[in-house]
């Protein structure tokens, strides 16, 4: 059994083991769960984590609980039966399909799992990041999988719902070192009905596209406005940029007290440094691209190492992944399959 010591990370550490343990069949026992954080232990987005991935593949769990900083998973066997996950408050649905949407490269068949909780929330990528860049992107390299939003959940009270379905997947090796040029923009800004009457969503995609424009970038720019029903107020913005050989997404949220065009240009700050690196893929794909390329191998080239970069390489290495990181700046990242 794989022994983790979680003192240096956050729940990205929990959720790379979990993903991988299914996937290898191996089990891992973690201590100190969630040890670099003020609240350490398992939350409910984590143990809801927990508590699917055991479902999948038939684990025997000790510590499964909240706030629980010890627990052991042991794999049996894998399962591609429908399920549904209730995170219970506004938790974020998105890494929790971060943490399955791996394990189902291993299924022979169709997967179809129903999440709730928040979809749009802090420290987590939105769910049009998800929908909307890292699967168009992962499609590139065979994977087989749709994201249909029932409802968005914003902070406090969530509410939000999402449904994934995957098909049997034909995985090809991940190469992305070099973005290409830049084709497009796509927008996504969207908010509560209950700021309509602000034209918040409006704004957000107005000012974006209108900061973008005087980057002296010429590229087609799509905007796409939704104002919907929520259990919490809120807005999220994702400005897309589009190259030829890679995909990337920069995004804000908005909370109250916050003007749309603040948030604009949070999103669009964020896409100009990107721009005027060689990274490949953006911070966020940096991170989560790494379990794919344990399970198929791969490069990528990204803006930096940050610490949950490393973390997340940590327990890779546990697993048997073989791993290589070039010098310099916008360094390329090498992995082995397992």
């Amino acid at each position: 059994m794989i022994e983790i010591d979680g003192s240096k990370g956050g729940g990205q550490m929990l959720r790379t083991a979990l993903t991988l343990a299914a996937v290898k069949q191996e089990g891992f026992r973690m201590e100190n769960i969630r040890g670099s954080r003020s609240d350490p232990g398992l939350k409910n987005q984590h143990l809801e984590c927990v508590k699917t991935v055991k479902r999948i593949c038939d684990a025997e769990t000790e510590g499964a609980e909240l706030n629980s900083e010890e627990l052991t998973f042991e794999p049996q066997r894998l399962k591609s039966e429908p399920l549904t996950a209730n995170i219970g408050t506004a938790g974020s649905v998105t890494l929790l399909l971060d943490t399955v949407l791996p394990i189902t490269s291993q299924f022979s068949d169709g997967f179809r799992l129903t999440a709730k909780g928040g979809t749009d929330v802090k420290w987590s990528p939105t769910l049009d990041y998800l929908k909307n860049v890292k699967l168009p992107l992962l499609r590139r390299f065979g994977v087989k999988a749709e994201i249909d939003r029932v409802k968005t959940g914003y902070y406090p009270a969530g509410g939000g719902e999402v449904g994934l379905e995957t098909e049997e997947h034909s995985l090809e090796k991940i190469d992305i070192t070099g973005r290409g040029e830049l084709e497009r923009f796509e927008i996504y800004s969207r908010s509560s009905e209950e700021l309509q009457k602000q034209e918040v969503a409006q704004r957000q995609a107005d000012e974006a596209a209108r900061k973008l424009k005087n980057s002296h970038i010429s590229v087609p720019i799509n905007k796409n406005v939704s104002y919907e029903e929520t259990d919490s107020p809120g807005s999220s913005l994702l400005v897309k940029a589009v190259y030829d050989n890679s995909i990337a997404g920069f995004e804000a949220l908005g909370e109250k007290g916050k003007r749309a065009e603040k948030v604009a240009q949070e999103a669009v700050e964020e896409f100009k440094s990107f721009h005027s690196s060689e990274a490949a893929v953006d911070e966020y794909m940096a991170d989560q691209l790494l379990v794919f390329m344990a399970v198929i191998g791969g490069e990528i080239r990204v803006p930096e190492v940050k610490s949950h970069v490393q973390t997340s390489l940590e327990v890779l290495r546990m697993f048997g992944v073989k791993t290589a990181i070039s010098d310099g700046n916008n360094p390329l990242i090498k992995l082995s399959s397992i």
